[in-house]
């Protein structure tokens, strides 16, 4: 068989394109190129035809299809490679070109109000970082706090950065902080920061985040088609975790979250309270309270709680969601409203029927008044006659009766 470079042009007499023509594949032509280069077009058709050939046959694509083209089967593998590879963090890039580049979340928190502090937009459209009680006058500038803290750890703890061939930036090494460090305290400028040192450095890059990421991707799409899958996904991906014990982690709360989600639709809820409170409170740790995650993961745990049977603590936590909706949302917000209507379930549930039924007649009469015609005041009059009649058939003699 010739090679590419082997190959003679031969001028052939220009043929008109029939109907057939199209609707069958064209083959890919054999270019004539200068020696060991090849044009781009030439090796993305090689490339996709190898994937096309894969999904047929497992083995033996690339050899079949550099023996089609008439390519060195070792080229063609390059190629593929080549194309396939994961595209490495180059060294010297910005770290305002990302804020991948800025410290891991859950690290910085406030001198002030020692709160974990997030990522906010600045004026001059760069990043910055402002804590969650907003106790600081303006954000502090992100770049500045990951230069200063990269600058740190390659003079004491360069190791624990992976070798590259350029020299390694601040803001590179920052983004490793989580290595090295457990705790960045920050005061009013980006250069007044105390550092906590990790007793035990992590020298691992963390290895199995990118399997254990795709474990929580693939049970997110079969939550609904294939929840036993999907639970399975989760517990693989949690394995070696204690939800009483475990450091925040993002990747950690977000299978919790999914598990307890899933734990709750199967009929379990006793078996989602320990990964509801661990998703709760490592999203709060890494987000702030005020963050909808973190108002997500509590409302979830509050109907962990509630299905289970523990009315007690699901009466606090329904209590503590309808603040935040009252503070931020409004208190005749349908959010708050329904999370008041929901405590006053709660609330009959413990035996308090009176509490309960006030509540409740309260919530409806504001709902209507504010959302007129919404389908949830027909739920909630529901709820409050139901609540009725279980009174009247337990014999219940109240004063307000």
């Amino acid at each position: 068989m010739r090679s590419p470079s082997a190959l003679v042009t031969k001028r052939t007499k220009p043929v008109t394109p029939t109907a057939a023509d199209h609707t069958r594949p064209q083959p890919i032509p054999r270019i004539m190129a200068f020696p060991r280069r090849y044009p781009p077009e030439l090796i993305d058709a090689v490339v996709q035809r190898v994937a096309d050939a894969r999904t047929i046959r497992a083995y033996g694509a690339v050899t079949t299809v550099a023996r089609q083209m008439g390519l060195d089967p070792r080229l063609v593998q390059k190629w593929v490679t080549k194309a396939t590879a994961p595209v490495p963090l180059h060294p010297s890039r910005s770290a305002a070109d990302s804020r991948d580049m800025y410290l891991p979340p859950g690290l910085l928190h406030c001198r002030f109000c020692h709160q974990p502090m997030a990522y906010a937009q600045l004026h001059d459209s760069g990043q910055g970082y402002q804590c969650q009680q907003d106790c600081r006058p303006r954000p502090v500038d992100a770049a500045a706090i990951a230069h200063t803290v990269g600058r740190t750890i390659l003079r004491h703890a360069a190791r624990a950065i992976p070798s590259t061939t350029a020299p390694t930036p601040p803001q590179l090494a920052a983004a490793h902080a989580h290595r090295i460090l457990a705790r960045i305290t920050v005061g009013a400028t980006p250069g007044d920061i105390a550092l906590t040192w990790r007793a035990t450095p992590v020298t691992g890059p963390g290895r199995f985040d990118a399997e254990r990421g795709q474990r929580i991707a693939a049970a997110r799409n079969l939550a609904h088609t294939e929840p036993l899958r999907a639970r399975q996904l989760l517990h693989d991906s949690l394995t070696g975790v204690d939800p009483a014990t475990a450091p925040a982690d993002p990747l950690h709360a977000e299978a919790a979250n999914l598990l307890a989600e899933l734990q709750l639709r199967l009929g379990h809820p006793a078996d989602a309270i320990a990964w509801a409170t661990y998703a709760h409170h490592s999203t709060i740790h890494i987000h702030g309270p005020g963050h909808p995650r973190s108002v997500h993961a509590l409302h979830l745990q509050a109907v962990v709680y509630r299905h289970a049977g523990h009315h007690q603590r699901a009466y606090h936590l329904y209590r503590q969601l309808g603040e935040h909706f009252a503070a931020t949302a409004g208190p005749h917000a349908h959010r708050t409203l329904a999370t008041h209507a929901t405590t006053a379930l709660v609330l009959h549930a413990l035996g308090h029927c009176q509490a309960a039924r006030a509540l409740l007649a309260d919530t409806i009469a504001t709902h209507r008044r504010e959302h007129p015609g919404h389908p949830a005041t027909a739920r909630m009059t529901q709820h409050l006659t139901h609540i009725w009649q279980d009174c009247a058939a337990k014999g219940h003699k109240h004063q307000d009766a």
